[in-house]
């Protein structure tokens, strides 16, 4: 067993066996208290916000439970998913993703190789987040050019920004225990936090383990041991495990923390039957904060993470390719004191990665990119709503070192200096009513494969080819919406347009070659689109009944060739009823999606279909504990399905659908 193997399976026991214990124990305070919730969409913590955002608590989450944070989210208004297979899938907002979409941890960076290739899974896991913040448009300027999309920031409270408990301290820990029938899943997680007002103490581990996932036709399999012909996506069983330990000191005017991370994750790439992916990440995160400055500065806050990743593909027993990413990201940001009505920060953000890829399918060089940015963000309240305004600029270096003994690559380095503009208002027009708009100009700078690539990609069934000669991308971007709610009922209606000048773009340049080669190439493009969501309140008593409904469309376009863009969901539309009464809750959903016919010439159109669930919930006592039973049906009718954001469908046609049906069961203790 390797020294970094060891560590990592060390850590993980001593994780469960620390909060296993202290959970069994029953030792928790009954007046444990609930840190403040500011939402990244806005740093300001104002509880209005202009930006469109969507906040999943750990009760919503629980419903909508998966193996991937892409799929988790996959149905939000403008959510979708990039679905390669149940392993691998990342978050596709508006029709954009990749390095369009900005993911993070807590607030900071996370850094990873998902959003290089779209077989790489995200090292955040469902199973051990507490919350979620989705954040769309241009609203999020303060993470720059590669947030254009929006940002996904996850929230799993292992640094505690205040105390959960007084001076006299008390332990409260969550116990997660669930099965799922479609992929035979077993997984689990327990979750402890203690301490008192001066100290706090988190641990968390979790462990999945699923086997080949049930689809509703059958499907050839080559793959050793397995059938070579069943009712499942050939080769996409994983194991996953996973932990953390944090610590935070309060003091009367803030606190320091810090925590380390492990992730460990081994999975089939289901492009191919014999190909595995182990991954495994380290993360140590350091944030603190310090208030009431004086009469200039209201606080400062810093987050500084340092994260080492690898990953190796396996070609049967033998590694073909190894994968490696180190990387450390430290944001600092300073809130000034109110001026009237005017309230605002100023920000410094340092980022600086290495990559290396080794092996037969390196089709990337070894690189490292450095960052520095500087941004402001200010709002000023008014008498109908307020405004907001922000600045970002950049410097960024972007350099290849080539590949020893490899004549592909060839050694360069480029230089950018990206700058983001943005503006935002909010009128409260009515006492129910609310509009907003956001407008931004963004740049982003081309990532070190977009420059260097060169070779062939397995997981997407090309040779691609980088172009050193890229400029910045461009892009000019407008989001308004309008909000009303009464009582119970509310709705919610956004319209976007995000038009690139030079949007980077992976286009065909002989699709004829085995694979066919495709070269990152400079275009104009359009996404113009809109998202509506609500809920009606049809029963508001003993027995409680609302109809939630949503609905969302986007559509893409290479505006210098009149091509649609590739991998866009299509219009979709949805309706859950969802029924509680005491201790009990029900909901039954459906969602409709059309066909996708929108495709560039020579790819493959996707049919609609209609995918409805259910879901039912019970809270009780087990054993005097707080129990929360649960059980959701997906997929009831077990509709065959393929997803049109994802590259499997166009590269392997027919080999992996939507999963089929399944029932998903668990039960959630809080102590």
């Amino acid at each position: 067993m390797s020294r970094t193997s060891s560590f990592i399976h060390r850590f993980r026991l001593s994780a469960v066996a620390s909060v296993s214990l202290l959970a069994c124990s029953g030792w928790a305070h009954e007046n444990a208290t609930l840190a403040p919730v500011v939402v990244t969409a806005n740093p300001l913590g104002a509880t209005e916000l202009i930006a469109p955002v969507d906040q999943l608590n750990a009760a919503e989450l629980l419903q909508r439970r998966d193996t991937t944070l892409g799929e988790m989210l996959n149905g939000l208004p403008g959510v979708s998913s990039s679905y390669f297979g149940p392993n691998a899938s990342r978050p596709v907002i508006r029709g954009l993703d990749g390095d369009r979409i900005t993911i993070l941890s807590n607030g900071g960076g996370n850094l990873d190789l998902s959003a290089l290739s779209v077989d790489h899974a995200v090292t955040l896991d469902p199973l051990l987040i507490e919350r979620v913040e989705v954040l769309r448009g241009p609203g999020v300027l303060q993470y720059g050019g590669s947030a254009v999309g929006g940002v996904v920031n996850v929230i799993d409270g292992r640094i505690h920004r205040e105390p959960l408990f007084g001076k006299q301290g008390g332990v409260a820990s969550r116990l997660d225990a669930g099965l799922a029938s479609g992929n035979r899943e077993q997984g689990g997680a327990v979750v402890l936090d203690g301490g008192n007002d001066r100290f706090s103490l988190h641990v968390d581990a979790m462990s999945r383990k699923t086997e080949d996932v049930a689809v509703p036709i059958a499907l050839d399999c080559t793959k050793p041991g397995a059938s070579s012909n069943a009712r499942r996506i050939c080769n996409s069983a994983s194991e996953t495990y996973g932990g953390a330990v944090g610590g935070t000191m309060h003091f009367d005017r803030g606190y320091l923390g810090a925590s380390l991370s492990t992730y460990d994750k081994n999975y089939g790439a289901v492009a191919e039957d014999d190909v595995t992916i182990r991954m495994r990440s380290n993360r140590l995160a350091v944030e603190g904060e310090l208030r009431d400055l004086g009469p200039a500065w209201q606080s400062v806050r810093a987050k500084f993470s340092r994260t080492d990743y690898q990953h190796s593909e396996f070609e049967g027993s033998t590694v073909g390719t190894f994968f490696k990413t180190t990387g450390n990201d430290l944001r600092i940001e300073a809130r000034h004191a109110r001026f009237g009505k005017l309230d605002g920060l100023v920000g410094l953000q340092l980022d600086d990665s290495r990559f290396s890829a080794d092996g037969a399918e390196a089709y990337a060089p070894h690189s490292r990119t450095r960052s520095s940015a500087a941004f402001v963000h200010e709002e000023l309240g008014t008498g109908w709503g307020k405004l907001s305004a922000g600045v970002r600029v950049e410097s960024v270096r972007v350099e290849s070192f080539g590949i020893a003994g490899n004549a592909t690559f060839t050694p360069g380095s480029r230089s950018f200096n990206p700058a983001s503009y943005a503006l935002g208002a909010l009128w409260n027009v009515a006492p129910e009513w609310q509009l907003t708009s956001n407008l931004s100009l963004n740049e982003r700078a081309p990532r070190h494969y977009e420059l260097y690539a060169n070779g062939e990609h397995v997981a997407t069934n090309a040779e691609e080819i980088g172009n050193a000669n890229l400029g910045k991308e461009r892009s000019a971007n407008v989001d308004v919406g309008a909000a009303w709610k009464r009582g119970a009922h509310r709705a919610r209606v956004q319209v976007f347009q995000h038009r690139f000048s030079n949007y980077i773009s992976l286009e065909g340049t002989d699709l004829g070659a085995s694979p066919p080669q495709y070269t990152y190439t400079q275009v104009r493009a359009r996404f113009v689109g809109a998202e509506a969501d609500g809920n009606v309140r049809l029963l508001d008593a003993q027995h409680k009944l609302d109809l939630l409904l949503r609905a969302d469309t986007v559509r893409a376009e290479n505006t210098s060739t009149g091509q649609p863009l590739p991998r866009i969901a299509p219009h979709r539309v949805g309706a859950t009823l969802q029924w509680s009464h005491a201790a009990w809750s029900a909901r039954l959903g459906v969602d409709a999606y059309a066909g996708q016919d929108r495709v560039p010439s020579g790819q493959q159109t996707t049919g609609g279909y209609a995918l409805w669930n259910a879901g039912l919930s019970l809270r009780d006592k087990l054993g005097g504990v707080p129990a929360l039973w649960y059980a959701r049906l997906d997929n009831i009718g077990d509709k065959l399905a393929y997803s049109s954001s994802s590259f499997l469908t166009q590269t392997k046609p027919g080999r992996v659908p939507l999963p089929g049906r399944s029932l998903r069961v668990g039960l959630q203790l809080t102590f």
